[in-house]
C-alpha cells in the first residue's frame, strides 16, 4: 500500500517575466517538510509548475497523493491537456508549440509515478498550508530581485 501525502504548492513572479519564487509543501503522518526557491528571470507559470515538480521529486517512492495547487494553467493542463499534448508532439490545438514543454515533460514523467488527485484550491482565501506556500514563495520571489 502506497503511503497517502498531501502536498500544496504555490508560485509567485514580480513581472511576467521577472524575479520568481515558488514553494510547497508535503504533510506525512502530521509530519510537515517545506521546499521553496527561486529564479532571476522566470514567469508564473514556471514557477506554479516547478512547485509541482520538486514536490514530487521529493518523494523518495510511489505515494498516493492528494495535490493542492491554487494555479488552474497547472490543474488544467495535467488533467485535460497534457495527454492531447502529448499524442500532438507537444503541439496545442492551434499547432503552436506547447509552452514550458521542458517542465511538462518531467511533470508528465513525475505524474506516471503516483496516483495523484489534483484539487483546485482559491488562493489566498485562508486555507492554511495555501498560505503558508503563497508565503514561501513570495519570500523567494523576493530574495531573487
Amino acid at each position: 500500500m502506497n503511503k497517502h501525502v498531501l502536498l500544496y504548492t504555490d508560485g509567485a513572479c514580480s513581472g511576467n517575466p521577472g524575479p520568481g519564487g515558488w514553494a510547497c509543501i508535503l504533510v506525512y503522518n502530521g509530519i510537515e517538510k517545506e521546499f521553496s526557491d527561486g529564479e532571476h528571470e522566470t514567469t508564473n507559470n514556471r514557477m506554479e509548475m516547478t512547485a509541482v515538480i520538486k514536490g514530487l521529486q521529493a518523494l523518495k517512492e510511489p505515494c498516493d497523493i492528494d495535490l493542492y495547487t491554487d494555479s488552474k494553467y497547472v490543474l488544467e493542463g495535467a488533467t485535460k491537456w497534457l495527454a492531447g499534448w502529448q499524442e500532438k508532439g507537444w503541439k496545442r490545438a492551434d499547432k503552436k508549440p506547447v509552452l514550458n514543454v521542458d517542465l511538462w515533460q518531467i511533470l508528465s514523467d513525475q505524474m506516471g509515478r503516483h496516483n495523484i488527485t489534483w484539487h483546485w484550491v482559491k488562493g489566498h482565501a485562508g486555507n492554511t498550508f495555501n498560505e503558508k506556500v503563497d508565503a514561501l514563495a513570495v519570500l523567494q520571489r523576493d530574495s531573487h530581485k
